[in-house]
């Protein structure tokens, strides 16, 4: 492609509407352009980075015996409410009506619709397993979309659904899935880690994503210094020792002591000039099943995924302390677990506490000398906090460590979430009808291209992985109004195009230190650049963008640079297997 032809209108001053590096280098680039919050066009560079994404997906799921559908965008309203989620799935669904006013959405996953429409066309255990998948535009209607593609709300996604008889043939589903996962990763030329995570509003009993990691990352991921354990945040667990620790004997009975504007953590240890684990934090939950409260140390952080979690709640939120004042009648800085009238869930780590404080319950007023196992018991304890770095690991003597990454794939184990209430039965080799176990797969095409830009930048652009590379090649032509360097290219063009190198051709009549920035924005993994100097000394300048190869080739033989293309592939390959 020359770059005279192409429509590739790379931009000099950072938008204002840039909010992180990918944003900021896809819009500079040429690659996408705003439409709407959220929402966003694709110029023909971007497409080509969007399409290498979609190649490698779709022959890694051919490999796994995946087979690709194309489902409706636009979704009926009764597959939703047959589901459960046409209420549940809140503001971020997209609905609208027809010209007789039946109620549809714009599809933001298509659990309903692959469900429904595998109930009618399988009805024997002899058609499955059977997994589809498809590539396809989806909204969602994110209350602050930004970071651009990062967390858009239309965007294109992969969707995967597997269709099992039992829980074992699910099983191995989920694991086909999880390698092509990370073989379509690999391929891609990431960084990135597979973590146990939180099913959120998909649901079901077990899911992966996979994540990139990068320091511009929304999502925390812990991960073992010793062991190959790693979770999101939401999921992650730290070791908790077993033996809890012991009732000081003769221990006082609890007494309320008067902290007038102590109602932080911080303040409340001061004051008794205790450490902060020993304060028992309370805080006062609402969900779909009502209030709750819920009582971790004080030095660590409520994990409210695991609260929803452990309560088996839809959803869950902090309510404003003036709705648990007016409904429950305690003051929010001042709460505590002893003789309230909601559920009170704690966190295992109490019992390690052994004696410790705790609001009264009472505007200005705390509660010492409270006892585990005297004054505060438990049948259930739960993990409710968020680990943090240097705890202990669930699995190994190791220590946990926390990094910043972008989620860009999701896997779960569904079970029979969704072919329950839809009912999607087969007949097994007895005749009796069974429900289908399920699973679903997602990837983020649009998301996983931006977070090869964050993980793969410096301060002058993009430095594309070969295999997300629009280009291979940026052919510089450093002095288009001579004759002879320009025929020079022009072959050198033809035999790289014949060779089936993708090459983009920077024939216009700008400077060249337009061209080289432009290059380099552009993350194009190899440059070639000829002008008079070099023509006269017979080589072509061979720069890769990574900076790893500066070489000067010889302009009459081609076979350095033919070795040159093989060594950049492979050096790329060979980084992204590891």
């Amino acid at each position: 492609m020359r770059f005279s032809s192409m429509h590739l209108p790379t931009l000099k001053e950072v938008p204002s509407e840039a909010e992180v590096v990918s944003h900021r280098l896809m819009l500079r680039a040429g690659m996408i352009r705003r439409l709407a919050a959220g929402i966003y066009s694709y110029l023909p560079y971007g497409l080509m980075a969007i399409r290498r994404v979609e190649n490698i997906v779709r022959e890694e799921m051919n490999r796994a015996g995946a087979q690709e559908v194309l489902l409706p965008a636009v979704q009926p309203a009764e597959l939703w409410q047959e589901s459960g989620r046409w209420d549940f799935y809140g503001r971020e669904l997209l609905r609208l009506k027809d010209r007789h006013q039946r109620e549809f959405c714009f599809g933001p996953t298509h659990e309903e619709v692959i469900t429904d429409l595998v109930r009618h066309e399988v009805r024997s255990y002899r058609q499955l397993p059977l997994n589809l998948y498809q590539i396809q535009t989806k909204f969602r209607d994110e209350i602050r979309p930004r970071f651009g593609l990062m967390r858009g709300r239309e965007f294109i996604m992969k969707d995967g659904y597997s269709f099992d008889v039992d829980d074992a043939a699910a099983g191995r589903s989920y694991q086909l899935m999880r390698e092509a996962y990370s073989r379509i990763f690999s391929r891609c030329g990431l960084n990135f880690r597979a973590v146990e995570a939180d099913s959120g509003t998909i649901g079901g009993s077990f899911s992966h994503e996979f994540v990139v990691l990068a320091d511009s990352g929304e999502d925390a991921v812990a991960s073992c210094s010793a062991c190959d354990y790693a979770a999101n945040i939401e999921k992650a667990e730290s070791r908790v020792p077993e033996a809890p620790a012991e009732i000081v004997e003769d221990l006082p009975a609890p007494e309320a002591v008067a902290t007038p504007e102590c109602a932080a953590v911080e303040e409340v240890a001061a004051f008794f000039q205790v450490a902060a684990g020993q304060i028992a934090k309370s805080m006062i939950f609402e969900s779909d099943l009502g209030f709750c409260m819920v009582v971790v140390p004080g030095d660590f952080e409520v994990n409210e995924v695991k609260v929803r979690a452990a309560l088996g709640a839809e959803w869950l939120e902090v309510p404003p302390p003036a709705r648990v004042a007016e409904e429950l009648g305690l003051p929010v800085g001042y709460l505590g677990p002893l003789e309230v009238s909601v559920p009170v869930l704690v966190d295992r780590r109490i019992p390690l506490v052994g004696t410790f404080v705790c609001g009264a319950n009472r505007a200005g007023y705390h509660l010492r000398n409270v006892a585990w196992g005297r004054d505060l018991k438990a049948d259930r304890l739960y993990d409710l906090v968020t680990v943090r770095p240097g705890d202990p690991c669930p699995r190994c003597e190791g220590k946990l460590r926390l990094d910043r990454g972008i989620e860009v794939g999701h896997i779960f184990k569904l079970g029979t979430k969704y072919s329950e209430k839809l009912k999607a039965t087969f007949l097994d080799a007895e005749g009796e009808e069974r429900l289908m176990i399920m699973g679903c797969y997602g990837i983020g095409i649009g998301r996983t291209v931006a977070a090869a830009i964050e993980q793969n930048h410096d301060e002058n652009g993009i430095i594309f992985p070969w295999a997300l590379a629009p280009f291979k090649v940026a052919l510089l032509n450093l002095d288009p109004k001579s004759e002879e360097v320009t025929a020079a290219v022009e072959t050198l063009y033809g035999d790289l195009e014949k060779r089936g190198v993708e090459v983009l051709y920077d024939d216009r009549g700008e400077r060249p230190g337009v061209k080289f920035k432009d290059a380099d924005l552009l993350g194009i993994p190899l440059r070639l650049t000829l002008g008079r100097k070099g023509f006269k000394k017979g080589i072509i300048e061979a720069r890769s963008r990574n900076g790893v190869h500066d070489l000067e080739l010889p302009l009459a033989d081609r076979t350095p640079l033919w070795d040159l293309l093989r060594d950049l592939e492979a050096d790329d390959s060979r980084l992204s297997s590891q």
